[in-house]
């Protein structure tokens, strides 16, 4: 703005206020034109012409006095300098300062010592990849979607895979970020692009580095073997440098938010996937890409995705690995369901599982393998293998008033007699005493315990307390059965019959 039309505006108020939010020049400034302008007799009257008005300016209007730039450091430059190159803080430096008559603030001191050095600005390199060499991935935030199986909108977030030569990309909307939802993310990009690229660079996300360093990361077991199956290598980025994956920082995710996402209403889960797979290869594959220069999905067809490494025979099995805990009941918990371990791992030991999406393996810390169980199909399920537990444990877990009836029968009649009373007692349920009573045969043997229930069923006492009583005591023998009364000699008269009826015929009476 000239001197002319700012006179003007002096001229249309007098408030410094108006003419700032007019002109844009600053408050102070106005105030300062404004003076020189009254003094010169310029807000009345015709104005001279412009290039009067500049020279008149230049010769009466001083320069105000430029911004104090001195530091009240600086007298104590070589003391700051020397202390700042030994490391001491700068709550150190203003304590040595005011010992030596120092009066300035900690503001000023920091802002001296950031002076001291000039950082250089940081050159960066772009690099360049061969077709099909790489593909870099990451997570963004994608907003609220809908949740088909309940119909509210959730957090979701945006897989995106971009291929590094190309720009060519695939994006995929999850609600969650776990290892499983990034390994099924990865096999659907690698069948919808036809190939895998040789390399993946990836951030320092959970589900594919343990420990972000960049040296030695620890990958995911499950993230080395996705890896493996395929034959792609794992090239995790140096910590908090997002830059070294700028094509899907910038390219891939951002653009998603920016083109797809704006202005979106939220739709269902499903719904946005299959609007972005159509996205991919329509607007953002048929772009003019800023840095190609050429359109992504016409690269990609014509060059890179015959360069890409062909699809296994078979997809990789989606195996999620996690170290786990011995519980105190001899299981460990995968999944929210729950699987044994053999009983010498005590409680408390750590093992390694692997679940697939059909067995569920154990492992040692070592990598020695354990057990593998099928694979439970809902939460909560529990898994127990009989050669898990505790030997002493086995038969009262595995009881069953079929097995105690029939195991009673092959004993003997007297034994089934007692163990049948138990079972049909109207009130208890009396399987465990009838297991209990069953397992006397170990200890005492067949024999003997059919001798006892003999016994105890002659006594009407079918009960577990009297036949181990009886065993204990040993009594186990049958209760001796009293020997019959001798039968009486047949008794005959004395007398003869013509003595006793003799009288009938004439004979004389019996007297």
């Amino acid at each position: 703005m000239d001197i002319r039309e700012l006179l003007l505006q002096l001229r249309q108020t007098t408030s410094d206020r108006a003419v700032q939010r007019a002109t844009g020049v600053h408050r102070q400034t106005v105030k300062r034109y404004r003076s020189w302008a009254t003094a010169q007799g310029l807000l009345t009257g015709p104005l001279p012409p412009l290039l009067e008005l500049e020279q008149r300016l230049r010769q009466t209007l001083p320069e105000p006095p430029p911004p104090q730039n001195t530091s009240s450091v600086e007298p104590y430059r070589a003391l700051v300098s020397q202390l700042h190159k030994e490391g001491v803080e700068m709550t150190a430096i203003l304590q040595r300062l005011k010992e030596r008559g120092y009066s300035g603030s900690y503001s000023a001191v920091r802002r001296f010592v950031g002076g001291l050095t000039t950082a250089q600005p940081e050159i960066f390199v772009r690099v360049e990849c061969k077709p099909g060499e790489e593909a870099q991935v990451d997570f963004g935030f994608a907003g609220l979607l809908c949740d088909p199986a309940t119909g509210q909108l959730r957090r979701a977030w945006a897989f995106v895979m971009t291929l590094a030569w190309s720009r060519h990309q695939y994006v995929e909307f999850v609600f969650d970020q776990k290892l499983a939802t990034w390994l099924l993310c990865h096999r659907h990009a690698y069948e919808w692009l036809g190939g895998v690229p040789a390399r993946v660079v990836v951030d320092n996300l959970k589900a594919a580095i343990v420990k972000a360093c960049f040296d030695d990361p620890l990958v995911q077991q499950a993230y080395r073997e996705c890896a493996e199956h395929y034959g792609f290598l794992i090239a995790p980025c140096r910590p908090a440098t997002p830059r070294h994956k700028g094509k899907v920082e910038q390219g891939g995710v951002h653009y998603v938010k920016r083109n797809f996402l704006a202005g979106r209403e939220p739709t269902a889960l499903n719904q946005a996937n299959q609007a972005v797979l159509t996205w991919c290869t329509t607007t953002a594959g048929l772009r003019i890409h800023g840095t190609t220069r050429e359109q992504p999905l016409t690269r990609f067809q014509q060059t890179e995705q015959a360069r890409l490494k062909p699809l296994p025979a078979a997809p990789y099995d989606l195996a999620v690995w996690k170290e786990v805990t011995v519980g105190a009941d001899g299981h460990i918990t995968f999944d929210n369901a729950y699987y044994s371990v053999p009983c010498r791992f005590r409680r408390g030991t750590r093992l390694r599982v692997r679940g697939g999406a059909q067995f569920v393996t154990l492992y040692t810390l070592a990598h020695e393998p354990v057990f593998t169980h099928d694979r439970a199909q809902q939460a909560g399920a529990r898994a127990t293998h009989p050669d898990h537990l505790p030997p002493e444990k086995v038969a009262g877990l595995t009881v069953s008033r079929e097995g105690c009836q029939a195991a009673a029968s092959a004993i003997g009649p007297a034994t089934s007699a007692v163990v049948t009373t138990l079972l049909n007692d109207p009130a208890v349920d009396r399987l465990r005493t009838a297991g209990r009573l069953l397992r006397l045969r170990e200890r005492y043997g067949a024999a003997s315990l059919e001798a006892a229930c003999a016994r105890a069923v002659q006594f009407a006492e079918p009960v577990y307390a009297t036949v181990k009583r009886i065993l204990v005591e040993g009594l186990a023998t049958p209760v001796p059965t009293p020997p019959p009364a001798p039968t009486p000699p047949a008794q005959t008269f004395a007398r003869s019959a013509a003595e006793l009826l003799g009288h009938l015929f004439g004979g004389a009476a019996w007297n």
